[in-house]
């Protein structure tokens, strides 16, 4: 009982304190093992709240654990006291997803001083202290993404086009994995002259608008641009709404990432060129199925190992593989439930959405 007091008073002195945005999801009470996770924002993606907070919630009901999960909402000060919070009520395990490496690791080290085993969700903490690290294979994200952009230009008949490149948040680790896979596929492109290497922008917190506006810069400085690789599905929309305002939408192919209903609209539309599909409920799953095990003692079971360039050390980790998600299998998607046809197939997409197959 005094865990769900403590739980109570923790979200109380955070709406008191403004941040009030923060939400927490606080299960049961008592000597069962406990675990705490930490949520970036709901900003950046759709997916932390539509997927990621209920996947993992589950699972940690299917199995009788205490857990509570809760949202940073881009707030360093917010994530560090929500840390803090966990770490003093007594959480087993802690598994976050880092702002940013800096707050990250100070986070980190202090549940391992406070002997809390902890995992670094869907994103390292560069020079950090997690146990563990559950996540998809980014690189080959990024190598998707390069792919399936060489493909939409190849059916194009793009000759020599310029491409620019909307890469996420430098902070996130995540991001730089991302780069590596997609340069890694058009270096080649751009070295033989096949492909003219265009702007190439981070663009700050994975803030949309930030994307909107340096996009609409890249086009007035560039205004021959002929694909993008765009590093998510936020960041794509946000190109396509300025391709849209010059009537070159659907010219122009845009790369994406996280199959987000909104970036399967734009692939049915037309306007997007692809995305990926990392599926949530298995990264949940082998990040809810690893935290359980160290809650309760036990030793927890990995696949792989990520080196930390910055710590200087390997991680023990569980890497799943990513999908590209084209116009001819956005279905799938739909099919696994990852998202439902009632968010993608609303009304002028209810006919795509039949063309497509999808019920």
């Amino acid at each position: 009982m005094r865990r769900g007091i403590l739980s109570l008073l923790a979200i109380g002195a955070l709406a008191a304190s403004g941040t009030a945005a923060c939400t927490a999801n606080v299960s049961g009470a008592g000597s069962r093992p406990r675990i705490g996770v930490i949520l970036p924002d709901s900003k950046s993606s759709a997916r932390w709240e539509t997927a990621d907070r209920r996947y993992l919630a589950a699972a940690f009901k299917a199995a009788g654990v205490d857990y509570e999960i809760q949202n940073a909402q881009n707030d360093k000060s917010a994530f560090t006291t929500l840390a803090e919070q966990m770490i003093t009520q007594g959480v087993d395990v802690l598994m976050i997803v880092n702002l940013d490496s800096g707050t990250g690791k100070a986070v980190l080290d202090k549940a391992r001083n406070a002997g809390v085993a902890t995992i670094d969700y869907d994103r390292l903490t560069l020079g950090g202290s997690a146990r563990y690290y559950v996540s998809f294979d980014n690189a080959a994200v990024g190598t998707l993404q390069g792919q399936g952009l060489v493909k939409c230009l190849t059916d194009a008949k793009a000759t020599r086009p310029v491409i620019a490149e909307l890469n996420g948040s430098q902070t996130d680790n995540n991001s730089t994995l991302f780069k590596e896979g997609y340069d890694g596929v058009l270096g080649p492109k751009f070295t033989s002259g096949e492909y003219q290497k265009g702007p190439d922008q981070w663009i700050e917190e994975w803030d949309n608008t930030r994307a909107g506006t340096a996009f609409e810069q890249m086009m007035t400085a560039q205004p021959d641009i002929g694909g993008v690789i765009a590093a998510n599905d936020g960041l794509a929309n946000a190109a396509i709404n300025v391709l849209k305002k010059q009537g070159l939408n659907g010219h122009i192919p845009v790369t994406g990432q996280d199959a987000t209903a909104q970036g399967l609209q734009n692939i049915l539309a037309g306007d997007q060129c692809m995305t990926v599909y990392k599926d949530v409920r298995r990264e949940a799953a082998a990040a809810a199925k690893l935290a359980i095990a160290l809650a309760k003692g036990e030793t927890g079971v990995t696949t792989a190992k990520v080196y930390d360039r910055v710590g200087k050390r390997d991680v023990d980790a569980i890497l799943l593989d990513p999908k590209a998600i084209t116009r001819q299998n956005v279905r799938d998607v739909i099919d696994d439930g990852y998202v439902a046809a009632d968010e993608v197939c609303t009304g002028e997409f209810a006919a795509k959405c039949a063309a497509a197959g999808i019920k």
